[in-house]
This record gives C-alpha cells, sequence and structure tokens, in this order.
C-alpha cells in the first residue's frame, strides 16, 4: 500500500495547522497595535541614554536615526559609536548633529576589540560616556515612532520588570523582489509567530530594542557577559530572567530596514539567524515549520497529483493565507499587493533556510565569519551561543 495518502493527509493538517495559527497571529497583531494608539501615562519621565552601535552607511540609516533624535520625550542622551575613523556613518552622525543643536548627541570613535561579537565590543566603548540610569540599546536600521521612548519608560515601569523588548515588521528600502521575499519572513512568518508565543507564556529579548536599567545589567554581568556570543540579545534575555525577573514587550511597533541587494545577501542574512536560533532552541526551530502553510500544501499537491481534492486544496490554502498576510500588511503600514503573489516561493525558501541552518554552524555577519555552537545549560558564562572566527 503507498504511503503517499498518508503523507499527503498529514502535509493537509499541517497546512491547516498552519493557517490557524498565521490567523491567530494576524489577529493579536491587529489588537497590539490598536492597544498602541492609546495614550501613554506616565508618572515621571526619567532620563534615558539611547546606545546607538553603527558600521557604515546602509539604506535609510540616516532615516531611522533620524526617527530617534525627534522623540517626544523630555531629556533623552544619544550616544553613536563606531570603530573605524573613516566609518562613513559618521557624516550622518553629523548631520545629524546639525539639524539638531539641542539634542544631548555624541559620536564614540573607538577601534578597541574586546571580544568576538563586535556588536557588543562597540557598545562596551560607548558605554562609559551614557550618563543616565536608563539604557536604551537598539540597531542602527530601526525606525521608531516619536512616543516609542514613552512607550519603553512604561515598560520598565511595571512591576518586576527588567528588560524591555520591542515587536519589529521589515521595511524594505525598495520594492524589489528580493526585498519583499525577506518582508513576508518578517512580517508573515516571524512577527505573527512571535505575538502568538508570547500570549502563550513565552518571553524573548528580540534584538531590535533591549531596555534596561543600569544596575541590571550590571546584575548579569555587564555587556562583557554577552562578548563570546552570536545571539547577544537572547542570551541577555536568559540572563535577565534567570534574576527572576520579567521581559516585557513596549506597547509599540518598530521597524527593521531591509536593505539585501540580490539574492546571496539574503540567503547570508536568513541563514545566520535561522543557524542561530536552531542553535538556541532546535525543538522550536523545527515546530516553526508548521508556519509554512503553502510549503505543505505543495507536498499535499506532491504526494497525490491526481486526486481531485488536492489542487483545490492548495488554492484554497493559498487563498485563506493571502487574506492572513494582507491583514498583517495592512497592520504594519505594507500597502504593496503583488508580493501576495510570492508566498508560495516564500514559504519554500523559508524550508530551504530550515534545512540549511540544521546542517551547518557558518554564519556571515558585517564582515565577519563566525560559527555558532551550543552550550550546556549553566552558569551565566556558559550559557547561550558561542562564535569563533
Amino acid at each position: 500500500m503507498s504511503a503517499f495518502p498518508f503523507l499527503a493527509a498529514a502535509s493537509a493538517v499541517l497546512a491547516v495547522t498552519g493557517c490557524v495559527q498565521s490567523a491567530l497571529g494576524a489577529g493579536l497583531l491587529a489588537r497590539f497595535r490598536r492597544k498602541e494608539h492609546k495614550p501613554v501615562v506616565l508618572e515621571n519621565s526619567p532620563p534615558v541614554t539611547v546606545l546607538k552601535p553603527l558600521y557604515g552607511s546602509e539604506p535609510l540609516l540616516e532615516e531611522a536615526l533620524e526617527s530617534f533624535c525627534t522623540q517626544d520625550y523630555p531629556q533623552v542622551q544619544i550616544l553613536f559609536g563606531v570603530r573605524d575613523a573613516d566609518d562613513p556613518a559618521i557624516a550622518i552622525v553629523r548631520r545629524l548633529q546639525e539639524r539638531h543643536p539641542e539634542l544631548d548627541m555624541d559620536l564614540v570613535v573607538n577601534p578597541v576589540l574586546h571580544g568576538l561579537n563586535r556588536k557588543i565590543s562597540n557598545l562596551m566603548n560607548i558605554l562609559p560616556q551614557a550618563k543616565h540610569d536608563i539604557l536604551v540599546i537598539s540597531d542602527s536600521d530601526i525606525h521608531v515612532s516619536p512616543d516609542y521612548l514613552q512607550h519603553i519608560v512604561a515598560g520598565l515601569s511595571k512591576p518586576n520588570t527588567g528588560l524591555v523588548t520591542t515587536l519589529y515588521a521589515g521595511l524594505p528600502a525598495v520594492h524589489s523582489v528580493v526585498q519583499m521575499l525577506a518582508a513576508c519572513q518578517i512580517n508573515h512568518n516571524f512577527l505573527p509567530g512571535v505575538i502568538l508565543s508570547r500570549y502563550l507564556g513565552r518571553q524573548d529579548c528580540l534584538g531590535a530594542t533591549m531596555a534596561l536599567r543600569r544596575a541590571t545589567l550590571e546584575q548579569v554581568g555587564g555587556l562583557e557577559a554577552l562578548l563570546p556570543h552570536v545571539a547577544d540579545d537572547a542570551l541577555l534575555g536568559r540572563l535577565v530572567r534567570q534574576l527572576g525577573m520579567d521581559i516585557t514587550i513596549a506597547d509599540c511597533l518598530t521597524w527593521t530596514t531591509i536593505a539585501e541587494s540580490n539574492f546571496t545577501e539574503l540567503l547570508k542574512h536568513e541563514l545566520r539567524w535561522g543557524r542561530t536560533v536552531c542553535t538556541l532552541a532546535p525543538a522550536g526551530y523545527a515546530a516553526s515549520s508548521i508556519q509554512l502553510p503553502l510549503f505543505w500544501a505543495t507536498l499535499v499537491v506532491l504526494f497525490q497529483p491526481h486526486a481531485a481534492w488536492t489542487l483545490p486544496f492548495f488554492w484554497g490554502v493559498w487563498g485563506f493565507r493571502c487574506l492572513t498576510a494582507l491583514v498583517i500588511d495592512r497592520t504594519v503600514g505594507s500597502r504593496p499587493l503583488w508580493p501576495l503573489l510570492l508566498l508560495p516561493v516564500r514559504d519554500w525558501l523559508s524550508a530551504a533556510i530550515m534545512v540549511g541552518s540544521a546542517s551547518g554552524t557558518e554564519v556571515h555577519w558585517r564582515g565577519q565569519t563566525m560559527h555558532v555552537a551550543p552550550h550546556p545549560v549553566g552558569p551565566p558564562s556558559s550559557d547561550g551561543l558561542s562564535a569563533r572566527q
């Protein structure tokens, strides 16, 4: 007896499960954004230092950094950091300083490399210049709304909160096929998956924003504790949780620039992310394959190409996937409709990335080639991921 009917039925169950998951994620995301528009009420507005590690010029970098210079918050210090005195990002910082002379904004140029994670090394060079107790660490490519810091501080004020992070959507620098494929992965798979897992009780730190008090950072061992690790955001979240403190998601959405100019860059970026997550949580990463309903629906057709029900089933899954993707796109502010045609390609590409992530440890990041490797759970110094050149 052929196994194909059984495999087709199993794939159909997974496809339906993926549709349900995407619908729940889209609904939760829409509810989250409605909550975001409520006025922020702060009993006080303590001063904040924003730490921005930079490396080179990238698409929309000036727009992303400008969004931090126009915060509706009374007292903000912004510290940018680069390692190279010839870094092209310096010119952008200088223009921001000219446009916003009223801001407490400085640039730190320091080539000292403290360890293998260059981002953390950069942050270690910046941190001594920080004046305030509340530290907001944000990637260079993150775009925020004017009330971003209000939401961050409101999150930190919640009882037992040790760390505040933010959800983020993908913002293509240009609407190329490559960048829209990347946006589909972030907006249609990652974003609803994260918000659903949060609803189910997970508390993860997302690198788009890592906001905490200086005392909390010192309690987990400082930035030095993150130096040997690729997934510094995940490790920081884990260390804060070990203190018995919560990770709060701020009631605001942020956007990350999608800058990949070709398919090779896209594959390298997604393989880096996939291999890192796969090493951190292999079972959870494998389970995330249910986020690919069109991949499973295609297998249904391949396993039983002559069955009368398989092709209508595929079209039905595609239509439902388009509907949830459209809800998500409207929720995060994305308007083009043609990327919906890419959804089957996106699911198959994601499946290939998952296979590649399980079969290697090499990652490429900002000019570095690094390797991720698991470590046994233990004290903070050995928890998480290590990296070596």
